[in-house]
C-alpha cells in the first residue's frame, strides 16, 4: 500500500467552506477511484490555512496514472481547487514500520 501525502494551503478565512469541500470530495469522488483504499485529512492548529490529507491507494499508478488521468481528478479539483491559496505538494511514500 502506497500513502500520498498532500500539503494544501488555502485562501485565509475559508477553513469552514474548505472543511465540508475535502470531505465531500474524498467521500464522494475520490472514493470511487479504483486503488483507493482510504483517507484521512488534518488541519493545522498553528497554521488553519494548512491541511495534511493522507490517502491510502493500492499504487503510485492507481494514484498517478488511474486518478489523476481520469475525469475523477477534474471533478476533485473542481470542488477543493477554488479553496488552494497553492497548488498541493504531493508526495508518495512506503510503509517502513508502524506501531499497533
Amino acid at each position: 500500500m502506497i500513502l500520498e501525502l498532500a500539503d494544501i494551503r488555502i485562501r485565509p478565512g475559508e477553513q469552514a467552506a474548505f472543511d465540508e469541500a475535502i470531505v465531500r470530495g474524498l467521500t464522494t469522488v475520490v472514493s470511487q477511484a479504483q486503488g483507493f483504499r482510504g483517507w484521512k485529512v488534518n488541519r493545522g492548529i498553528e497554521s488553519p490555512e494548512r491541511y495534511l490529507l493522507q490517502i491510502f491507494w493500492d499504487s503510485v499508478d492507481d494514484h498517478n496514472v488511474g486518478f489523476r488521468g481520469g475525469p475523477l481528478f477534474a471533478q476533485w479539483r473542481a470542488i477543493v481547487g477554488p479553496y488552494f491559496a497553492s497548488p498541493p505538494q504531493v508526495e508518495h511514500f512506503e510503509l517502513v514500520g508502524k506501531s499497533a
